[in-house]
């Protein structure tokens, strides 16, 4: 398949899966559209409104809010048909802000996958790993999750699925030895990229981030010379609860990117936006279906495209 078609084809998904977020966004900002001529501070309060309702959250509103008076300002717009793109020229700015422009240097790389349990994570991991093998890369898995039994037997099925490598041991394993098995494998075998898993939940969330500061410490320690990255997934239909998350994570670790999964099945894509604009974390790739290439690189342009159009 030539990379246009596939392109159109992923945008397609991407349109269908945010078509719930769309319905909720876009349709109530229309309807005040249509009910107001002019760009008042009536029209602006209720616009306030649908966006605080939307999962935009209080900040990420007051910030578009602000942006959308200083357009007026600027450029004398009075026409509320003209707010749509006002919205959507902000919308991109901010996610393209915080994307990351570091070009890859040729090192080794691994990713940490972080996240609580139910949120889509062990199907993440097999995704990825389909993506980057499908892109010619080596790829080593880490089934470092072994508080839970159902999350290592469901990662061999994806990486046979994948067809790449895992390394896994007996439940309650202690994780941290997984993960330097998996390091160790990962330099003899010259892998380009490791992907580990790692607990989703234990007894308290003082465990939880204990654990990860663990693995951490391992991944400094025996693989310093690799590129180390540390992604989030958060589940798009837990709306606000997804930020509460990132916050809760981005104590522990430096979290440099996030994974949303679900936005095929929810009205709350919108969480998109406060996550980024208030953690100044980029997403990387969204996930729209069940299928292995149902995760797509984020692309700021056509994720607003896709809610706006």
């Amino acid at each position: 398949m030539d990379k246009e078609k596939e392109k159109k084809g992923f945008f397609a998904r991407l349109k269908e899966g945010l078509s719930k977020t769309k319905k909720n966004l876009t349709e109530q900002i229309e309807n005040i559209v249509f009910a107001h001529r002019k760009i008042d501070d009536e029209f602006l309060e209720e616009l306030e409104e649908i966006l605080i309702t939307s999962d935009m959250g209080m900040e990420t509103t007051m910030d578009i809010i602000e942006y959308i008076k200083q357009e007026v300002r600027k450029n004398k717009l009075e026409d509320t048909s003209e707010i749509k793109n006002v919205i959507k020229k902000y919308l991109v700015n901010m996610l393209e802000e915080h994307e990351d422009k570091e070009p890859s240097e040729n090192q080794q790389r691994i990713i940490l996958i972080v996240g609580v349990n139910g949120v889509g994570k062990t199907t993440s991991i097999g995704k990825l790993a389909y993506r980057f093998k499908e892109q010619g890369e080596k790829v080593i898995v880490a089934a470092a999750d072994t508080f839970r039994a159902a999350a290592v037997e469901q990662l061999k099925e994806w990486c046979t699925r994948a067809d790449v490598e895992i390394i896994a041991s007996e439940n309650g394993t202690d994780p941290g030895a997984v993960i330097f098995d998996a390091i160790q494998a990962a330099k003899a075998r010259k892998s380009d990229i490791l992907i580990c898993d790692t607990a989703g939940r234990l007894h308290n969330k003082k465990n939880l981030m204990n654990e990860l500061s663990k693995i951490f410490k391992i991944v400094d320690k025996e693989f310093s010379e690799a590129k180390i990255d540390v992604y989030l997934v958060i589940d798009a239909t837990t709306g606000q609860n997804g930020i509460i998350q990132a916050k809760l994570f981005s104590e522990t670790c430096s979290i440099n990117g996030l994974i949303l999964t679900k936005l095929d099945g929810t009205a709350k894509g919108g969480i998109a936006f406060p996550i980024v604009n208030e953690l100044k974390i980029p997403i990387k790739y969204v996930g729209v279906g069940e299928k292995i290439d149902d995760l797509q690189d984020f692309n700021a342009e056509d994720f607003v495209n896709a809610i706006f159009e």
